[in-house]
């Protein structure tokens, strides 16, 4: 199967990396400082799997022929993706792997349903400048289709991407990015600080207001009717048992989750992008749940405050204190 992974991110680039590396037709699709970079010297990859270096074939651009595109750009950054490359996703199946719940909903526009596949990533990976990227952590790759239909496509996807990575084919791939979606909201905290995860949920005060981060975001997929569904390895009953205890137990616990993630610093998908001068995914992520409360009378306060926060990071390029961050959302509140 050949294959385009547009986006040379953190994801995008260990994607094709490790495809590469497996004799899968890989193509990458990126801007021109990633480009070159990786094309004068080939993709750098540290982490849990060595250090390596692997040649990609690289391009600035998405062309016709490819069966399968992972469109690994920002949710945010998809609109704009997929109308400058329409023509030559004509024929592809078409792969998304944001984060929230939004990736599906933007691409029905250039996609029909039978030639969509959502996706979930469960490792983790942080871009550290052009052409180098480190694996942080394994984790399944989960696909599937949006109307949870199995067909013979979405076998050879994932008998492709199995290649080089733990995949898992399932038909409630809907309910699930509900799951991953609390798995990635609190990586607002790490990014209104400028500190890795490590760092981050080290501070207790930080782990509870993660924590009310979750309650309320239950409260309002609750309030709304929505069932997450359990990821292979994280069932939903594990996050509402951790939700539901007293705050600083819970608090601990979350706080030694996240700091043993990984023995590099791992800096979330909203830090990675401020780093970089981008805007973050966080509209789509702690906004959605801002979003859905307010559609069913369920107001996301907390929520809210993190967006606003988040984006006057980005406009201000100035991180916060973590004193400066619990004064703000009442890290000791219970």
């Amino acid at each position: 199967m050949q294959v385009c992974v547009v986006g040379a991110g953190a994801i995008g680039a260990l994607v094709s990396g490790y495809l590469s590396k497996a004799g899968v037709e890989v193509t990458l699709v990126g801007r021109d400082r990633d480009i070159a970079a990786i094309g004068a010297g080939g993709l750098v990859i540290g982490g849990v799997r060595g250090e390596m270096t692997v040649p990609v074939r690289v391009n600035s651009k998405l062309e016709e022929g490819a069966e399968l595109v992972v469109l690994a750009v920002k949710t945010q950054d998809m609109a704009v993706t997929l109308s400058e490359n329409a023509g030559a996703l004509k024929e592809s199946q078409v792969l998304t792997v944001q984060n929230g719940v939004r990736a599906g909903e933007l691409l029905t526009e250039f996609v029909p349903p039978e030639r969509m596949v959502s996706s979930i990533v469960m490792f983790g990976a942080t871009y550290l400048e052009p052409g180098r990227v480190t694996h942080n952590f394994e984790g399944d790759w989960i696909i599937g289709r949006p109307d949870g239909s199995r067909d013979r496509g979405i076998t050879e996807i994932g008998d492709t991407l199995g290649k080089a990575f733990n995949v898992h084919v399932t038909e409630s791939i809907r309910g699930m990015k509900w799951l991953k979606l609390f798995l990635n909201m609190n990586n607002c905290l790490p990014a209104l600080v400028g500190k890795s995860m490590q760092e981050t949920f080290a501070s207790l005060s930080m782990c509870r207001i993660a924590m009310r981060l979750w309650r309320e975001a239950l409260e309002v997929t609750g309030r709304a009717g929505i069932e997450p569904a359990s990821l292979p390895d994280f069932p939903v009953a594990r996050l509402r048992k951790l939700a539901g205890m007293p705050l600083d137990e819970a608090s601990k616990i979350y706080g030694g989750i996240m700091t043993g993630l990984s023995k590099e610093p791992l800096y979330g998908s909203i830090l990675q992008s401020i780093k970089r001068g981008r805007p973050s995914e966080i509209d789509y992520l702690n906004g959605e749940i801002v979003r859905l409360g307010d559609e069913v009378g369920e107001p996301a306060g907390l929520n809210k405050r993190v967006v606003e926060m988040v984006h006057e990071v980005e406009k201000n390029g100035e991180f916060l204190s973590m004193e400066r961050v619990q004064d703000r959302l009442g890290g000791n509140d219970d």
